[in-house]
C-alpha cells in the first residue's frame, strides 16, 4: 500500500513512485571491507573526534560507491544538529547540477549535545547514501521516500552490521515477521533532499505489513 502522499502526486511523481518501491534490495557483494569501514566509523563515533568521523563516513560513502559502479559523493559531518519547529535536522542530500553531490549529517544531539548512537548515525548516512543511489544507480528522476526506498536502506545496514541480520535472522526463527532492522516504517530521523518535489511532504508513518518476496536489484554486470 503506499503511503498517503502516493495520493496527491502527478502522474509521473506516482510513475517514480511506483519505479522506487518495487525495489526493495540492493546487494554490495562481499562485504568485508565495507564492515570493516563501518568499524572504524563507530570507533570514531565512541571517540568523538567530528574529523575522525568525517574521514570514517567519506571512506564508507567512496566503499559503497566503488562497489556498485556509481559516481560519489562528498561527505560533511557537522556537530550539534539544527533545530526548528519541525524538530532536528538528521542528514541532508544536495545535488546541483554539474557539481558533485554532497551529503550532511550531524553526530551530536541539539538538545544534550551527545554524540548519536552509531547504529541510528549509521542509518542516517545510509538513508542519505539511498537517495544518492536513487539518482546515480536506479536512474530515478526523483528520489521519493517509499517503502521500497526504505527497504533498501535496511538492506545495507543489515550487510555492514552483521549483528542486524543475526537479529533479522532470530526474530523470524521465533515468528516475528516484521524486519528487527527497522523499516519499512520511515527512519526516526528527519532528513532533506535539495532540490526536492513540491509534492513530497515528510515521510508518513506507513502501516506494518507482512513481508512480499523482496525484490532483488538485478544490477548489469552481475
Amino acid at each position: 500500500m503506499p503511503f498517503p502522499y502516493y495520493r496527491r502526486l502527478s502522474r509521473r511523481g506516482k510513475e517514480i513512485y511506483r519505479r522506487s518501491d518495487a525495489i526493495t534490495e540492493v546487494m554490495l557483494g562481499p562485504p568485508d571491507d565495507l564492515r570493516i569501514r563501518a568499524s572504524s566509523l563507530e570507533r570514531a563515533l565512541v571517540a568523538g573526534d567530528r574529523i575522525a568521523v568525517e574521514l570514517a563516513c567519506q571512506a564508507l560513502a567512496a566503499g559503497l560507491c566503488a562497489a556498485l559502479r556509481v559516481g560519489p559523493v562528498s561527505i560533511r559531518v557537522e556537530a550539534k544538529r539544527p533545530r526548528s519547529h519541525r524538530g532536528e535536522l538528521h542528514g541532508l542530500y544536495v545535488r546541483e547540477e554539474r557539481k558533485r553531490p554532497v551529503i550532511s549529517v550531524w553526530m551530536r544531539t541539539a538538545a544534550h549535545r551527545q554524540v548519536v548512537a552509531f547504529r541510528t548515525f549509521l542509518r542516517t548516512l545510509l538513508h542519505e547514501v539511498c537517495h544518492h543511489l536513487d539518482y546515480e544507480l536506479l536512474r530515478l528522476p526523483d528520489s521519493l521516500h517509499t517503502e521500497g526506498f526504505f527497504r533498501r536502506e535496511s538492506s545495507i545496514m543489515r550487510q555492514l552490521v552483521p549483528a542486524v541480520a543475526e537479529e533479522k535472522d532470530r526474530a523470524g526463527r521465533e515468528g516475528n515477521h516484521e524486519d528487527a532492522s527497522g523499516p519499512p516504517e520511515p527512519a526516526p530521523t528527519r532528513d532533506e533532499a535539495a532540490p526536492v518535489p513540491a509534492a513530497q511532504p515528510a515521510a508518513p508513518e506507513p502501516r506494518r505489513r507482512r513481508p512480499t518476496r523482496p525484490r532483488q536489484l538485478d544490477l548489469p554486470w552481475k
